[in-house]
């Protein structure tokens, strides 16, 4: 019966506009103004103070009357104004849904400007952008389009980053770019609007996930060179740091004795879990899965399945490849019930995937993690993100036996 899984029986991805208002909420200065109806609002409202800032969300509450009535911009500008009286606020990200968007709202009806705040629309609606980490990206290249100073002239050795970077990973990237002789880095999405003007004057930028296309692809129109690919396992980290120094003109002997020696660590840390064994399922819906599957065939783990909620694209091909390659099946744009059906198919011995997955994994007595929780808020890139990361899946390895006794003991009760 479990071998035919109905598609689309459940919700695929929470809202995408979360993506956007995780970029934008953690904004200083900002204030977000979101148009959407009552229930996008309260689910909204719940999620981005849950994750993301704990900051306030004005909304003028869309109802029926208001849509159809045709005073959706008259209470929208009315809001704005409100917002702008707070001499604190200088930017007003105004963040609109599929209601607003149905209805037909017209930036051009919006003020530039209110009070002390700079607005701008951010459109957000889910018919349109299919998974939260692709509305990080419409957010991003969005606020580059209104901000970013390409007038100025180029800072010289200056790179951007793009992509979620935590705490220690920030250090490691800070601390590797200054060996190999970067002189200015700007890591987007950022704090501070500065850094969004700032980044019309760098040199080069490095994409770190693959779901930032209308970033790249608007830095590229702009004259900017965009390296792809991430710091993620041994050879990877190598190639990344190369790529650097060549597009940023730098001392190639430095990078490469750098890149050698980040590698050598790498690969050293690797080498420390070689009698990693097992068959691992990776399924998330953040857009950076297949980096993790690069570095978990690289530590001899097998997946042979890995799926994630983006769609294809050229900044992430280069893996496709490889992990095709090696055999690993990936999904784009994927199911629930896809997931599920690979968990059958393949019998893993660790499951890194959604919640829902996660469950259905435990009640077959396979360990199985929340990919977004426990891989996503925790450092991956060079030899600290590679020990992170394989520490953890060596861990919950040796737990298969534990769930294995506990199915077992609760199919067996009374």
């Amino acid at each position: 019966m479990e071998k035919n899984i109905c598609p689309n029986l459940h919700p695929q991805s929470m809202c995408p506009a979360f993506g956007g208002l995780r970029v934008l909420t953690r904004i200083e200065g900002a204030r977000v103004c979101l148009v959407a109806d009552q229930g996008c609002l309260y689910g909204l409202t719940f999620v981005s103070h849950f994750y993301a800032a704990r900051r306030s969300i004005v909304s003028p509450e869309l109802m029926n009357v208001q849509i159809s009535g045709g005073t959706m911009i008259d209470d929208l500008r009315a809001t704005i104004e409100r917002i702008a009286e707070d001499p604190a606020v200088t930017f007003i990200p105004v963040v609109s849904t599929c209601v607003a968007e149905t209805a037909g709202i017209a930036e051009e009806l919006l003020p530039k400007k209110a009070g002390n705040a700079v607005v701008q629309l951010v459109r957000l609606p889910a018919f349109q952008i299919k998974s939260h980490p692709e509305a990080k990206d419409v957010a991003v290249s969005t606020l580059l389009r209104r901000f970013a100073d390409f007038d100025a002239p180029k800072k010289e050795k200056s790179l951007l980053v793009v992509g979620e970077i935590f705490p220690v990973d920030a250090m490691a990237i800070g601390s590797v770019l200054q060996r190999i002789g970067v002189e200015s880095v700007i890591v987007l999405p950022a704090a501070d609007v500065d850094d969004y003007i700032e980044s019309g004057k760098v040199e080069a930028c490095a994409v770190l996930h693959p779901f930032y296309e209308r970033t790249a692809s608007f830095l590229e129109e702009k004259g900017i060179r965009v390296i792809s690919g991430n710091p993620v396992g041994a050879g990877a980290t190598a190639r990344w740091i190369e790529q650097i120094g060549q597009v940023l003109g730098l001392d190639m002997e430095t990078v490469r004795q750098v890149a050698a020696e980040e590698k050598a660590k790498t690969r050293a840390v690797i080498e420390k879990f070689g009698n990693l064994s097992g068959k691992v399922i990776v399924a998330g819906y953040e857009g950076n899965e297949l980096p993790v599957v690069r570095l978990l065939l690289e530590a001899g783990l097998e997946v042979p399945y890995a799926s994630t909620s983006i769609a294809r694209t050229a900044l992430g091909e280069e893996d496709h490849q490889l992990l095709s390659m090696l055999g690993s099946e990936i999904r784009y744009r994927k199911f629930l019930e896809e997931d599920m059906q690979a968990v059958l198919e393949y019998e893993p011995d660790l499951v890194i995937g959604t919640t829902s997955l996660d469950s259905f994994a435990k009640e077959r007595g396979i360990p199985a993690i929340y990919y977004t929780n426990n891989i996503s808020s925790r450092p991956v890139f060079f030899a600290a993100g590679a020990g992170t990361v394989l520490g953890m899946v060596a861990g919950l390895l040796g737990k298969k036996e534990v769930f294995r006794k506990m199915k077992e003991y609760f199919t067996t009760l009374p």
